[in-house]
């Protein structure tokens, strides 16, 4: 059996080089890997391209690492929100790309590329600016518009217990993206609130198999992001 524990986040996250495309899960502050989002601003890795669902808050986790100038290109679905200033104003300045994308498309792309689809048709945005340049087909008079797979380099994921061989829970609504994303990167990297024993988890109670999980690494009591935001927090 196959013990997927590293000592440190710092350990978990040394190979992810400049250029790669990094998944990191999280819907807003829920579910969000902001340890391991942290370990790779100090590790540095440049020129990222990251598949979110929005572009963080704050002057932390997400919101920090496109601050610090390291994603060249964010693909999310919700570029701005209530807390959101870091990603906006870049964009404005034209200094970090973005490829919009609806919810439940981003959530479908996702999804296909753990299971091995690489395209897929929906009508979602048929008649907007999204589907300009996409290939469009009939079915059942009704048009559709084709989707491409997302496949990540990495995947930085949040969970809330993991057993040595990467088998995941996650605490409630925490889980949304995490496990669509395990499935679609080569290398799926995971901060775990507690680390059990192989066989510590039920089987009916795993959400993510650790065939899908690479790495993970016990972060006994992590930060949320919506309290360090609270009190003025920045990163680094």
């Amino acid at each position: 059996m196959i013990d997927k524990r590293c000592s440190s986040i710092a350990e978990a996250v040394a190979d992810i080089g400049d250029g790669a495309t990094v998944m990191v899960g999280g819907f807003g502050a829920s579910g969000s890997p902001t340890e391991l989002i942290h370990a790779l601003i100090d590790h540095g890795a440049r020129d990222l391209t990251v598949i979110n669902n929005n572009t963080g808050n704050g002057e932390v986790g997400l919101a920090a690492l496109i601050g610090n100038g390291q994603v060249r290109k964010m693909i999310c679905s919700f570029p701005r929100s209530s807390q959101s200033k870091i990603f906006p104003e870049l964009y404005k300045a034209g200094r970090i790309e973005l490829e919009l994308v609806p919810q439940g498309t981003l959530a479908e792309r996702i999804r296909a590329a753990g299971a091995g689809i690489p395209a897929f048709f929906t009508p979602t945005t048929v008649g907007t600016v999204l589907a300009e340049g996409k290939e469009t087909r009939e079915f059942d008079n009704r048009t559709y518009v084709m989707e491409h797979w997302l496949q990540a380099d990495f995947a930085l994921v949040k969970a809330e217990c993991a057993d040595t061989q990467g088998n995941l829970t996650y605490n409630k609504t925490a889980r949304n993206f995490n496990p669509l994303m395990c499935m679609a990167a080569d290398v799926t990297i995971v901060q775990a609130g507690t680390i059990v024993p192989a066989g510590g988890i039920d089987p009916e109670h795993v959400i993510t198999p650790g065939i899908f999980v690479n790495r993970v690494v016990e972060v006994a009591h992590p930060v949320h992001e919506d309290q360090l935001i609270a009190e003025g927090r920045s990163y680094p």
